[in-house]
């Protein structure tokens, strides 16, 4: 499939007076999402599991369909092993409190890497702190990877977790999976993989990674906001007890105690995000329908071409590992020399270039770095090399009217 005049798929992209940069934080989404929202609440909008009537069983037909999908799409051995929550954070809070508080006890370690987003952080600092267990993390090195040695020296025999990005949503590394997967299960470690940042960009296997469990959420690749995925292995989530309680997760409910209700149900307490579920399988679809070897292909010429282009500006300071192959997820981070990135992002969108300014939700990296916070640029396969020159033209412009004082 072609992706020249891809925009077109996009309402809000149609104004060119847009460069959106930010798919980091959330992707724009196609018509193909969009409609299917519409014509789920024109057809079917009814309450999944809740009614014997035709609506209601349509609705859960469409609901449990789309479990299936996915299943398939990140080839999941048992469709009971996707989990629908609202975002990657519930998921991975999920994990921390029905696995974590009850397997982790006392002196054991829990090990993270200094990339982590803030949810994939603050949750196991979490863990730590009531179980008496211990939180370390793996460094990065010059060029903003984490070196072998690193992995052998955190991760050993009393770690029982370990929780990964995939790719940092700051610097763009793509850590070696399969690498620290096959360590820490030589250690008897679980190891949870925070996939928000890679699936939008490319094809994950987790029976192929053997991941215990991976979390990725839906706004990130085209899907609605507020649904999230939690994959586990079948017999890690049979042994967990629920993270929420409420109506159709329960088997039976007397007065004094309570039955759970089998895999996938035991984890999806109230009513559902359905019409979030149905996009979210929509979006599937179309990332299918262009295939990861064109979002790849595109991303991949329009990322060359971004480093290239930014690396001729003196005045920036770029995030990014010099390692090409190790760079993923379409992220470019960079500060204006004695400009605040804030300051940068509001030249920016004055004309109209949206990127983010802040901590991106990774202060600890951002003290390990040595800074306190970045701009960063973030693309998808519906940019071009047009909105490259857009934000190099308003970088010029930013610094331009900086000048004058970074000199002072």
């Amino acid at each position: 499939m072609k992706l020249e005049n891809i925009k077109k798929d996009f309402p809000i992209l149609e104004d060119d007076k847009i460069v959106y940069l930010d798919s980091g934080a959330t992707t724009q989404k196609p018509l193909k999402v969009i409609n299917i929202l519409e014509e789920f609440y024109k057809k079917y909008n009814a309450n999944p599991h809740r009614g014997a009537y035709l609506l209601s069983t349509e609705a859960t037909e469409i609901y449990e369909n789309t479990r299936t999908k996915i299943a398939k799409f990140i080839n999941a051995k048992h469709r009971e092993e996707i989990i629908f929550t609202k975002n990657a954070t519930e998921s991975l809070n999920l994990i921390a409190y029905s696995y974590g508080m009850e397997n982790i006890e006392k002196d054991d370690e829990i090990v993270i890497s200094i990339m982590e987003h803030h949810s994939n952080l603050v949750t196991w600092q979490k863990v730590a702190e009531k179980t008496g267990s211990k939180l370390k993390y793996m460094y990065i090195d010059e060029n903003y990877e984490i070196p072998d040695q690193e992995i052998k020296n955190r991760i050993t025999e009393k770690t029982k977790i370990v929780s990964i990005t995939h790719v940092s949503n700051v610097l763009g590394t793509l850590n070696n999976l399969k690498k620290i997967i096959e360590y820490a299960h030589q250690k008897g470690s679980i190891v949870v993989i925070d996939a928000a940042q890679s699936i939008p960009h490319m094809p994950i296997d987790v029976q192929e990674l053997n991941a215990d469990f991976l979390v990725f959420s839906g706004h990130k690749m085209l899907a609605p906001l507020g649904i999230g995925i939690l994959y586990g292995k079948k017999e890690i989530l049979n042994n967990m007890n629920p993270f929420l309680m409420g109506g159709d997760m329960i088997e039976y409910v007397y007065e004094q105690k309570t039955t759970f209700a089998p895999l996938p149900n035991k984890f999806e307490a109230g009513t559902q995000n359905v019409e979030g579920v149905i996009g979210l399988g929509a979006a599937i679809d179309y990332i299918k329908e262009i295939g990861y070897e064109n979002i790849q292909k595109q991303e991949k010429e329009l990322m060359d071409y971004a480093r290239k282009e930014l690396s001729k500006l003196d005045y920036l300071e770029l995030y990014i590992t010099p390692n090409k192959e190790n760079h993923a997820g379409g992220v470019i981070s960079f500060n204006i020399k004695g400009v605040h990135p804030h300051d940068v992002a509001s030249i920016l969108d004055s004309d109209g270039v949206c990127v983010r300014s802040g901590n991106h939700c990774a202060q600890p990296l951002m003290r390990f770095l040595g800074i306190d916070s970045t701009c960063r640029a973030s693309f998808y396969f519906y940019n071009t090399k047009e909105d490259v020159d857009k934000l190099v033209k308003a970088l010029n412009k930013a610094y331009n009217m900086f000048n004058k004082y970074i000199n002072k």
